[in-house]
């Protein structure tokens, strides 16, 4: 059995350490993206959208009301009966108002559910990026280190002395450790 390791070489090492480098810097943005995607949904949840149908919800009240009392008018009037167009109006303006008012409720639901449903898979992701940004790195330096120290022994001499024997004057250290 030989008493040295036999390195012949750390390509595999050094293959590995650049495709995880190359994983690293497109995985932690794609992360951060991620993160604002979920940041900017949540405003728009809670912003945007929910003022939309708000306002929306009014104006199409405000219609429903003015197409009410123009079917009240020619109700009241004696000169003649409503049209059906006038009735259509009416019951145009009435669905438009209950379609706003239902995806008013989504919104607020959603506005409500969000965080719960989001918050446990921003968590995994929090810890994923925690990962990529301490322990890969560290995992980089700890294959740089390695690389380095197995190219060290590779291009180290044997040594001269037998294996169990020693050198004269020298302490006898024992059985060299194999790797």
């Amino acid at each position: 059995m030989p008493e040295r390791a036999h390195v012949t070489s750390v390509d595999a090492l050094e293959a590995f350490r650049a495709s995880l480098i190359v994983f690293l810097s497109k995985a932690r943005p794609t992360l951060e993206e991620v993160s604002t995607d979920v940041q900017r949904m949540r405003g728009w949840l809670e912003g945007e959208q929910r003022t939309y149908w708000e306002n929306e919800f009014r104006r199409r009240h405000r219609a429903l009301e003015e197409a009410q009392a123009a079917l009240f008018s020619s109700n009241m009037s004696r000169l003649r009966e409503p049209s059906a167009a006038e009735q259509m109006v009416v019951q145009r303006a009435r669905r438009a108002v209950d379609e706003a008012e239902a995806k008013l409720r989504v919104i607020k639901q959603w506005n409500r559910v969000f965080d719960n449903r989001v918050d446990p898979l921003v968590k995994q992701m929090d810890k994923l990026h925690t990962v990529l940004a301490q322990d890969m790195v560290h995992a980089v330096a700890f294959l740089a280190q390695a690389i380095r120290t197995l190219d060290a022994y590779a291009e180290a001499a044997p040594p001269a002395a037998a294996s169990g024997t020693a050198q004269p004057g020298g302490p006898s250290h024992g059985p060299e450790t194999k790797l």
